[in-house]
């Protein structure tokens, strides 16, 4: 049994023997539409009128997402974060296993180590210390790359992920 397949143009919903799929591209895409030839006209204009559009113009990216930048980390002479957290679990202190460990906390180990003085770049200079010149790009040490244990690209030989599982 035979069928007959009516197109009906896209836009104005129209049957006729001139409607026919149509493709076209805009914006390095392509797209399907049923069109007469009419519409397929004023498509062709209106796509001949976003070219020269285009063409004048110039993308605008949208702004990504402004990061709130977090506290830097009070880095401590001579201490690390382990330090304190040992050192606040002796003076019977609540201090996280991970994470940033208290500002209450550091504060207290501070007071308690007076030779782990904060070495932020925001601190204040002391008058008896000598200036240091910053250096250039060019003039910046050259640190090599840690070295990766074999047969694991992206790794550095001994760390946790290396060693195997204890198993009971």
């Amino acid at each position: 049994m035979a069928q007959k397949v009516i197109l009906v143009d896209d836009l104005d919903h129209s049957e006729g023997t001139d409607v026919a799929r149509r493709e076209f591209s805009l914006l390095n895409r392509t797209f399907a539409i049923d069109l007469s030839d009419d519409n397929q006209r004023r498509l062709r204009e209106a796509l001949g009128l976003i070219e020269k559009v285009l063409e004048s113009s110039r993308e605008v990216r949208q702004a990504s997402r402004a990061r709130r930048p977090a506290d830097s980390p009070v880095r401590l002479r001579g201490h690390t974060t382990t330090d304190v957290r040992e050192w606040a679990r002796e003076q019977g202190l609540e201090v996280p296993v991970r994470g940033r460990v208290p500002e209450e906390v550091l504060d207290r180990f501070l007071a308690a180590h007076p030779d782990a003085v904060p070495d932020r770049e925001d601190a204040p200079e002391r008058e008896d210390a000598p200036e240091r010149p910053e250096p250039d790009r060019e003039d910046a040490p050259h640190r090599p790359e840690p070295e990766r244990a074999a047969g694991a690209p992206g790794r550095r030989a001994g760390t946790a992920r290396d060693e195997a599982p204890e198993t009971a």
